[in-house]
C-alpha cells in the first residue's frame, strides 16, 4: 500500500524549467546552488552553461525544477531565443553592484522577446556600501518587464532566495492551470455544438417507413 502511494505521488509530478540568466559575476550559480542545497559558495569558475534538476514539495505538491545556469562569456555575449523557449520561467539578475548588469539584463530581456513567466532579481543585497543601483530603479525595470521584482542576498538569505524560484515556479503553474481550463472550454464548446447540429441532423436524416 505504502508503495502504491509513492508511485501515484511520482505520476503526479510536475515538472518545471527555469532559465538564469544575467552578466558574469552577478551572482546566478550562487543563487542557483543556495536553492539547490542551502549552502552558498562563493567562488565558480564555469566555462559553460550547467543543468541542475532538484525535486521540493511546494504547496503540498512534488515539483522537479531543472534549472539552467547560463555562463555568458562577457557582457556582449547575449542570451539566445532558444533559452525562453526551452524555459517555462525566467529569472534575470544583475547585481547591485555593477551597473553594467542592470543593462545587461534589460537587453537580455530584448534578446529573448519570452512569453514565459519571469522575476527580476537584483542580488548582493547585502553590499549596499557598493551599490549602484537603487531599488526604485530594479522596481521600475520590473514594471515594465511586467514582472516581479525583488532584492536577495546569495550569500546570507536561504529563505528568500528560494521564494524567488518557489514564486516563479507559482506563476508558471498558474498559467499552466488557465491554459488548460482555455483549452478545455474551447474542446468542450465544439463538442457541445457539434452534439446539436449532429442531433438536429440525424433527426431529419432518420429512414421513413
Amino acid at each position: 500500500m505504502a508503495s502504491r502511494g509513492i508511485r501515484r505521488k511520482k505520476s503526479s509530478l510536475s515538472e518545471v524549467k527555469v532559465a538564469v540568466v544575467g552578466a558574469p559575476s552577478v551572482g546566478k550559480s550562487a543563487l542557483t546552488v543556495r536553492f539547490l542545497t542551502k549552502r552558498y559558495i562563493g567562488e565558480y569558475d564555469h566555462q559553460q552553461d550547467s543543468k541542475y534538476k532538484h525535486e521540493v514539495l511546494l504547496d503540498g505538491d512534488p515539483i522537479l525544477f531543472e534549472i539552467l545556469d547560463t555562463c555568458p562569456k562577457s557582457t556582449e555575449d547575449l542570451p539566445t531565443h532558444d533559452i525562453a523557449q526551452w524555459a517555462d520561467g525566467l529569472c534575470l539578475v544583475y547585481s547591485i553592484t555593477d551597473r553594467q548588469s542592470f543593462n545587461f539584463v534589460r537587453r537580455a530581456k530584448q534578446s529573448l522577446q519570452p512569453d514565459v513567466p519571469l522575476t527580476l532579481v537584483g542580488n548582493k543585497a547585502d553590499m549596499v556600501h557598493l551599490r549602484q543601483v537603487s531599488p526604485d530603479e530594479g522596481e521600475i525595470l520590473a514594471k515594465d518587464f511586467e514582472c516581479s521584482f525583488r532584492e536577495v542576498a546569495a550569500a546570507e538569505q536561504v529563505v528568500q532566495v528560494s521564494e524567488v524560484f518557489q514564486d516563479l515556479c507559482r506563476e508558471v503553474l498558474q498559467l499552466r492551470r488557465r491554459a488548460k481550463h482555455s483549452l478545455l472550454d474551447r474542446m468542450l464548446g465544439t463538442k457541445t455544438a457539434y452534439r446539436v447540429y449532429s442531433r438536429g441532423k440525424s433527426d431529419s436524416a432518420l429512414p421513413k417507413d
